[in-house]
């Protein structure tokens, strides 16, 4: 039998069972359809979550207060709290030649009001600097001015929505905006930037550091963000960071540092690492339905040794009886992983219309893989009916016992 002949009879065997044909495909569509639809959501959320750090700069570094190791048992009562940073603490950094830029950050909640109009928002309090640290744009009228950072300013930036919400039909830059019982004037408006990172730009207020930690009667700051001149920098600002750090605060280092490759790092391996795991889970099915597949490859030889013992009689081999099998079970298998594949990227589709904010997108490596895994299920799991044919007697075939 030549291998045409081979695939011509196997593709004659299938069509000669449209309902276990059927069912076979079914199952293994609805594996290969499973693990794309998974694989696409980790992998995409993964690249979501890098892309969404890779966006607060290139060479950023965040300064915590508070040391990031622990020792376990109960925290400290007396004299261990963290030192807070101050801005004194902030302006001291600028004395390293590897930072390009220095922003520090002060978050609280207040309520807002202009015109009859109000409600509650969050109050971010930094510099000029935090509009090139963290690459935002400005729609109307300008950032916070270059002052020093000591320096009160009744000034603000505000959301896109803020502006919308308060100022509606009319220009918000120049007016006068209420945050508890301080008025600022409204000297820029920032363009839609959605949520980064868990702060939303669109409905923040930004206002002088100084201004901030007078209105909230604090003056501890709640990080520190630097950008450094280039990646081979960042490496040595951490370094003068913590030097500058302890220094300050009596030879302890007390604070925590992270570099943005290392978050980014950081998650890519385990976003990598829980993709395979739901991947892994997903192919499970496809083990499923290659025990349906072997399951039923069995029945058809109990059901066709007549045509096997004729084919065993006429000169078949051994060989080609598991190369007929096997070619069975391999069509079988690549029809289900390509019905699967039209399947999967039909859900993602739908996910995709349904949750237009959050990128979906099919790996090429997971579609070939889910393709593969299928195929070598099928054959895998057709070996034992394989042989089990080309193991008949043809005699006894011939007189089906």
């Amino acid at each position: 039998m030549l291998t045409q002949d081979i695939l011509l009879q196997a593709f004659k065997a299938i069509m000669t069972q449209p309902v276990r044909t059927g069912l076979i495909i079914l199952a293994m569509s609805i594996g290969v359809a499973s693990v794309n639809v998974l694989t696409a959501l980790g992998d995409s959320a993964r690249q979501y979550v890098i892309n969404e750090f890779e966006s607060l700069g290139t060479h950023l570094v965040i300064v915590l207060p508070g040391r990031s190791e622990t020792t376990g048992g109960h925290p400290p009562i007396f004299g261990e709290t963290p030192r807070d940073l101050t801005l004194d603490d902030a302006n001291a950094l600028l004395k390293s030649r590897h930072i390009a830029a220095m922003a520090p950050v002060v978050i609280g909640s207040a309520p807002i009001s202009s015109g009859g109009l109000e409600r509650e928002t969050n109050i971010m309090g930094s510099n000029h600097a935090l509009l090139k640290v963290r690459h935002l744009t400005i729609q109307h009228g300008q950032f916070l001015p270059d002052a020093p950072t000591d320096k009160e300013i009744p000034v603000c930036v505000i959301g896109l929505t803020i502006a919308e919400q308060l100022f509606p039909n009319r220009l918000a830059v120049g007016q006068w905006l209420r945050i508890n019982d301080r008025r600022f004037r409204v000297i820029g408006v920032l363009a839609k930037e959605g949520q980064s990172i868990g702060v939303g730009f669109d409905e923040i207020v930004i206002i002088p550091v100084a201004s901030a930690l007078a209105l909230f009667d604090s003056h501890s700051l709640f990080r520190i963000l630097v950008e450094t001149h280039s990646q081979q920098a960042m490496y040595k600002a951490v370094e003068e960071i913590k030097r500058i750090i302890t220094v300050r605060h009596d030879g302890e280092e007390d604070v925590t540092i992270i570099t943005q490759d290392s978050v980014v790092n950081t998650f890519n391996k385990i976003l990598s690492a829980l993709t395979l795991s739901v991947a892994g889970i997903a192919a499970v099915s496809l083990a499923v339905a290659g025990v349906l597949v072997m399951n039923v490859m069995l029945i058809s030889v109990s059901q066709r040794t007549a045509e096997i013992g004729l084919l065993k009689a006429l000169g078949a081999t051994r060989r080609k009886l598991l190369q007929l099998f096997l070619a069975e079970a391999a069509l079988l298998s690549l029809v289900g992983a390509l019905v699967g594949s039209l399947l999967g990227i039909g859900g993602i589709m739908i996910l995709q219309w349904w949750y237009p904010g959050f990128p979906l997108s099919l790996p090429l490596w997971s579609w070939l893989s889910a393709i593969g895994v299928a195929l070598g299920t099928g054959l895998l799991f057709g070996v034992l009916p394989a042989r089990q044919a080309a193991g008949l007697d043809p005699v006894s075939s011939l007189s089906r016992r």
